[in-house]
């Protein structure tokens, strides 16, 4: 799938109150990322995994970064921004990604 802007890498430390994950940057600086998934989100947001953030030019917002993507530490990509869903899917069909289709 390609997104806006390049996303970047983080491990996540953990996520809270639903809409908020704290993640580990490569430099060593902790962040605050927001989580547009309001779900449990089992096994998709397991401490140590790798995730992937968008950051967004929106000075109003107050975490302009948002996480897209985990990769689970069992090898397997996931993506837990629910608005990128659909987009998603019609990537895949324009693409004929998926031969059932």
């Amino acid at each position: 799938m390609k997104f806006a802007k390049p996303l970047q890498p983080a491990t996540l430390i953990k996520r809270y109150k639903r809409f908020l994950a704290d993640v580990s940057l490569a430099d060593g600086r902790e962040i605050t990322i927001h989580c547009a998934n309001t779900g449990a989100m089992t096994g998709c947001a397991e401490p140590g995994s790798t995730v992937w953030y968008s950051t967004s030019d929106n000075p109003k917002r107050k975490y302009p970064n948002s996480w897209e993507l985990t990769y689970t530490q069992q090898g397997n990509w996931i993506c837990v921004n629910t608005a990128q869903a659909n987009r998603l899917v019609e990537e895949a069909i324009n693409n004929q990604i998926i031969p059932e289709l």
